[in-house]
């Protein structure tokens, strides 16, 4: 029987703190834990799961209960991919300052919408657009959206584009809509990220009627084989391929883009941070010659998740795509966050943003990258060293690795993926299944790699007895 009432319940946790210290005490026992977790729960931990089966309870339940449930049946069936053998996805492990600010702005609980909504968190976006322009080297004035994702920032960075191709054109997107609107020639590659497919069907331009250009050996779009671009033309490009990891070569794309009055987006989820290392930052030569970008910071800058960035250009193009209206809107003469980014309810990412690169600064974040990279590196030169053919040139974090036979090669990725030790996932390159390796969490270190060289031996012996 509940001796109080549960607003009462709650305001008593607040005061007594005892939830939160628990909180901290499984946070810390997970944190413990993680170097010799399982990369990936076994079957065993994973049937645990059905203990949050069940009917929707009727009567409030226990604080500490409900804690103790997710760290005992949740911790263990999670992907460990803040340590140092998640090479999956290209997801970043945290840094630890970063983290903790997330802690702390959980706390905060800010909407980040408008300025009198949060002041804190507006002045933090208006630090990070500013930091993250200037550490990029991409024009001044540039303005920046923090959404969840780089497949958000994308839908944005789109949206703005389509809308002023078509203001150039007499035709107002956000009063006429799209029917009857003069149409957009979409040119890109044919290794496209599949989010730049999705936003191009969100927003209205058909992911069948573009103009897909092929990829040289490595993933870069072809330049000889571009068609004529004209003022009508929304050209998309890539920095970093999302297997190969290779950059198209924006100074002679650009050029000639900016010359026909095109509009230029550059996909850079992980390889937009190339531009902050000196060792790297050729691989971007021209990217600012673009009109918007999109990135992510929860990946090469390892900020917890999410954290997704929006840059265009033309500041009044974005605000102009993703400005609401309405009586009880209270816009400042400060930043509001929403003028940036489709939501109005959004969080704070901006807190834990600045932290990463108030800790960082320019020079760790420069030690950040080229640590990924050269980690990249002597992976794909142990591998090669071991027989296992290397099917792309590193040139960033990403590697491609085959069997002697696509057979070979599906069998070796199951094994891995179910070793536990370390995981790692699957792709079509060049009409071939590959093992595809993403190097991007700060927590790999050398001995780590060698570790898993190791796994991938022994996975490949048992894939050559089993096919």
């Amino acid at each position: 029987m509940r001796k109080t009432d549960v607003r009462t319940e709650m305001k008593e946790q607040l005061q007594s703190k005892t939830l939160f210290e628990q909180a901290k005490r499984c946070a810390y026992d997970y944190i413990d834990g993680l170097e010799k977790m399982p990369v990936s729960p076994p079957a065993s931990s994973l049937e645990a799961l059905k203990a949050f089966d069940g009917p929707m309870p009727q009567d409030p339940g226990r604080g500490g209960d409900i804690l103790e449930l997710l760290h005992r049946y949740g911790s263990p069936n999670t992907i460990a991919q803040a340590g140092g053998k998640y090479f999956g996805f290209v997801c970043g492990g945290s840094v630890p300052v970063s983290l903790a600010a997330k802690w702390l702005s959980d706390l905060w609980d800010q909407n980040s919408a408008l300025f009198v909504l949060s002041p804190i968190a507006a002045k933090l976006e208006e630090v990070c657009e500013q930091w993250i322009t200037e550490l990029l080297d991409l024009p001044r004035g540039t303005a920046a959206g923090f959404v969840s994702g780089s497949s958000t920032a994308i839908i944005c960075a789109l949206a703005a584009a389509r809308n002023e191709l078509l203001r150039k054109q007499g035709w107002d997107v956000s009063s006429r809509g799209l029917f009857g609107a003069p149409p957009i020639r979409v040119v890109l590659s044919e290794q496209a990220h599949s989010s730049v497919f999705k936003a191009l069907a969100l927003l209205g331009m058909g992911k069948d009627r573009v103009e897909s250009v092929p990829a040289d050996e490595q993933g870069r779009i072809s330049m000889a084989k571009l068609p004529k671009l004209d003022q009508n033309t929304l050209l998309i490009l890539q920095a970093g391929n999302v297997n190969s990891g290779a950059f198209d070569d924006f100074d002679r794309i650009c050029t000639m883009a900016n010359e026909a009055g095109a509009w230029v987006h550059v996909d850079g989820a992980f390889g937009l941070w190339a531009a902050a290392s000196e060792k790297f930052r050729s691989l971007t030569r021209g990217m600012e010659k673009a009109d918007s970008w999109s990135a992510d910071a929860h990946k090469t800058l390892n900020t917890p998740y999410d954290c997704g960035i929006v840059l265009c250009r033309d500041r009044s193009a974005l605000i102009r795509t993703m400005q609401a209206t309405g009586s009880y809107i209270q816009y400042s003469e400060h930043r509001d966050g929403m003028l940036y980014t489709p939501e109005m309810s959004r969080r704070a990412r901006s807190i834990e943003l600045w932290a990463t690169l108030k800790y960082l600064g320019k020079d760790g974040v420069k030690e950040l990258v080229d640590g990924l990279c050269e980690n990249a590196v002597y992976f794909a030169g142990k591998l090669s060293n071991n027989g296992f053919a290397v099917m792309n040139d590193v040139v960033f974090n990403q590697i491609l690795i085959r069997c002697d036979t696509p057979e070979k090669t599906a069998a070796m990725l199951k094994n891995i993926q179910a070793s536990g030790k370390c995981w790692c996932g699957g792709a079509t390159w060049r009409g071939e299944p590959v093992i595809r390796i993403s190097v991007s969490s700060w927590q790999t270190t050398k001995e780590d790699i060698d570790d898993c060289v190791e796994v991938f031996k022994a996975c490949r012996t048992m894939a050559d007895a089993a096919v």
